[in-house]
């Protein structure tokens, strides 16, 4: 959790994302946005939503909006990938002790989903890449994805996890010429994080 605050995004309204990406990209915006971003974070009420302070909204936000900017960018040469991979965060799995039966594996270092829970976000996005023909890593953390990278030549990767983790990442996959698509955390923590499935079923 490389965020100094915690955030729930839960209960902004889901186009809120599109909308000041949107906005932000095709004003030029997306490295300069203060101003703007004060005005958002005002009209969408994020402060009382989230209960974040003025300038850890910002932080977030900034970080949505260069993550909404990537998407779009990698977006044509993402869809002329064929061997792809999907980063998932393990903290996004329901449960974080031993009723969880998926199997660590140091090596990689990732968990492979054991399928065990039907309402587990991650059981249901390793189900849903895989059928698309995706390799599937439950990572527990971004420090795992140079190791996985360099083992497995990926053309293409997406990835679940909050914005700070992606910037971190962004720099290695474009080092490697490796397409990349971010998911956003809606909420973030060390247990029961949460991801937009909706936008990982498009993103895929």
């Amino acid at each position: 959790m490389p965020y100094k605050f915690t955030f729930d995004l839960s209960k902004v309204p889901r186009f809120f994302f599109t909308e000041i990406a949107v906005i932000s990209y095709h004003k030029g915006m997306h490295k300069t946005l203060l101003n703007t971003l004060q005005e958002i974070i005002r009209k969408f009420r994020i402060q009382e939503a989230t209960g974040l302070n003025i300038s850890d909204a910002v932080v977030l936000l900034q970080d949505l909006i260069e993550m909404q900017a990537i998407n779009l960018l990698e977006r044509g040469r993402f869809l002329q990938t064929k061997k792809r991979a999907l980063f998932l965060p393990h903290c996004a799995r329901k449960f974080m002790d031993n009723r969880c039966k998926a199997n660590f594996d140091p090596s990689i270092p990732s968990y492979t989903c054991a399928h065990c829970s039907t309402d587990c976000l991650v059981n249901k996005a390793d189900t849903l890449a895989r059928k698309k023909g995706y390799d599937v890593y439950i990572l527990p953390g971004g420090s795992c994805v140079p190791k996985i990278l360099k083992n497995a030549q990926y053309e293409g990767v997406v990835g679940v996890a909050c914005g700070e983790e992606v910037k971190i990442s962004k720099e290695l996959l474009t080092s490697m010429d490796v397409a990349a698509q971010a998911i956003p955390l809606i909420k973030n923590g060390c247990a029961n994080t949460i991801f937009n499935m909706d936008t990982l079923v498009n993103t895929l």
